[in-house]
C-alpha cells in the first residue's frame, strides 16, 4: 500500500509530521481531516520509481501549482459558483479532482478558511505566491459587490491572456537562443575536430601562414588542451550574469537593455504596455480603489522603470492630481496613449478605455514578434554563416598558398 508523508496543524495549533499508508493521496487526506487535522503538506513516499514516467508523474504531482493550474482553478469554480454550489463545497469538489498534492493541499487550506468564517479574498492573501494582489484585490471587490462568478470569469481571462502572451515572448526568446547554440556547436565542432586534423599538415610551414590561420590553429590548440577551462568559464559566466540581474543594479541594468536593444526593445516595449494597461482597465473595472490599482499595476508591470513610473503616477494621484499628468513626461509611453488615458478620465470611462487600449497593444505584441522573428532568422543564418565561412578560409587559403610556393 502507498505510504505518504504529511504535515499538518494539530487542533491545539501545533504542527505535526509523519507518514501513514492508504490507498491514495485522497484516502490519505481523508484519515488525516476525520482526526480534526488540518492538511499542510501531503506528498508521497517513493520506495522505487521504476520508470521515467513514473518519476515525472510523482515529480508533477509534488510540484507547486502553475499559473496554468491556477487558471484551470479560477474556471471551474467560476462555473460551480454560477451553477448555485456553494463556495465550501466548489473547493472541496476542485480539491478531490487536483491530482497535484501541494495543489490540493492548499485548497483545502483556502477551503478550512472559508469554514471558519474568513472571506475567500482573504484566505488567498495567506498564499501570495500563487494569488497575487490583483487576483485578490478582484475578489475583495466582487465580495462586495456581488458579482463572484463574473469577477472569476474577468480574472480567468486575464489569466489566460498573461499566459498566452508569456508563451509567445518566451517562444520569441527561445528562437535566437536555439540558432545561436547551433552556431556556438559547430563552431566548437570545426575547432576541436576538424581543425587539429590539419596541425600535421602546417607543421613546419607556420611562417608561411596567413594570419586567420594561426589565429584559428592557436585557438584550436588552446581549446583541445584547456577545454576544462573553458567550460568551467562559461558556466561561470552565465552563474555570475544571473546573479547579477537578481541584485537591484543588475536589474535595472537588464531591465534596460530590454527596452534599448535593438530589434527586441519593440517587442518588450509593447509588452509591459499591454500588462500594465491591461490590470489597471481589469482593476478599475472591477471597483478596486485608483491608488490601490495603481500600486498593483507597478508591481505586476514585469520592469524596473514601468514600476517606477507607476510609482511617480500613485504620488502623483495621492496629491490629488490626475493619472495622466505625470505620464506626459515619459518616453516610455506614446503620446496618443497618454492623450486616450486623458480623455478617459475626462470622461469618466477610464477602465473601457484602457481595456482597449491593451486589446490594441496585444494585438500589436503579436505583430512584433512576428516581425522579429522574421528578422532574427536571417541575421542569425548570416553570422553563422560568416563564422564557417571564416574557418573555412583559414584552412583553404594556406592550402592554395603552400600548393603554389610547391609549384
Amino acid at each position: 500500500m502507498p505510504e505518504y508523508r504529511y504535515q499538518t496543524r494539530m487542533p491545539n495549533g501545533k504542527t505535526a509530521d509523519g507518514v501513514l499508508s492508504a490507498q491514495n493521496a485522497v484516502a490519505a487526506a481523508q484519515a488525516l481531516r476525520s482526526q480534526g487535522y488540518q492538511i499542510l503538506q501531503l506528498t508521497p513516499v517513493s520506495r522505487s520509481v521504476k520508470s521515467l514516467g513514473e518519476r515525472l508523474k510523482a515529480l508533477n504531482q509534488t510540484s507547486g501549482p502553475s499559473q496554468r493550474d491556477i487558471l484551470n482553478f479560477t474556471s471551474q469554480l467560476a462555473v460551480m459558483i454560477r451553477a448555485g454550489i456553494t463556495l465550501r463545497a466548489a473547493l472541496d469538489g476542485i480539491a478531490d479532482q487536483t491530482e497535484n498534492l501541494r495543489f490540493k493541499a492548499l485548497l483545502m487550506s483556502i477551503k478550512q478558511d472559508v469554514e471558519s468564517g474568513r472571506q475567500f479574498s482573504e484566505a488567498l492573501t495567506k498564499h501570495p505566491k500563487h494569488f497575487g494582489p490583483l487576483y485578490v484585490n478582484m475578489v475583495r471587490a466582487s465580495e462586495m459587490s456581488g458579482s463572484f462568478s463574473r469577477m472569476l470569469d474577468r480574472i480567468a481571462a486575464y489569466l489566460a491572456q498573461q499566459i498566452e502572451t508569456r508563451a509567445m515572448v518566451i517562444g520569441a526568446m527561445i528562437y535566437p537562443v536555439v540558432i545561436g547554440s547551433l552556431a556556438i556547436a559547430v563552431t566548437i565542432f570545426l575547432l576541436t575536430f576538424v581543425l587539429p586534423k590539419f596541425a600535421g599538415v602546417f607543421a613546419g610551414k607556420e611562417s608561411a601562414l596567413p594570419w586567420p590561420t594561426k589565429f584559428l590553429m592557436g585557438l584550436s590548440g588552446f581549446m583541445v588542451n584547456w577545454w576544462w577551462v573553458v567550460v568551467l568559464g562559461l558556466m561561470g559566466m552565465a552563474v555570475s550574469f544571473v546573479l547579477f540581474i537578481r541584485t537591484e543594479i543588475g536589474n535595472k541594468w537588464w531591465d534596460k537593455a530590454k527596452l534599448t536593444t535593438p530589434i527586441f526593445k519593440r517587442m518588450f516595449r509593447a509588452l509591459y504596455i499591454s500588462r500594465s494597461l491591461q490590470t489597471m482597465g481589469e482593476l478599475i473595472n472591477a471597483g478596486v480603489p485608483m491608488l490601490d490599482t495603481i500600486m498593483i499595476t507597478g508591481d505586476v508591470s514585469g520592469n524596473w522603470f514601468f514600476k517606477r513610473l507607476w510609482r511617480s503616477v500613485y504620488s502623483s494621484v495621492k496629491e490629488g492630481k490626475k493619472i495622466a499628468q505625470p505620464l506626459q513626461k515619459t518616453p516610455l509611453l506614446p503620446k496618443s496613449v497618454v492623450q486616450m488615458i486623458s480623455a478617459g478620465e475626462e470622461s469618466g470611462k477610464l477602465g473601457e478605455v484602457m481595456d482597449e487600449v491593451s486589446s490594441f497593444y496585444s494585438k500589436q505584441l503579436r505583430e512584433v514578434i512576428k516581425t522579429v522573428t522574421s528578422m532574427i532568422e536571417p541575421i542569425m543564418i548570416m553570422i553563422m554563416g560568416s563564422v564557417v565561412g571564416f574557418i573555412a578560409m583559414a584552412i583553404i587559403l594556406p592550402i592554395f598558398k603552400l600548393s603554389t610556393l610547391v609549384g
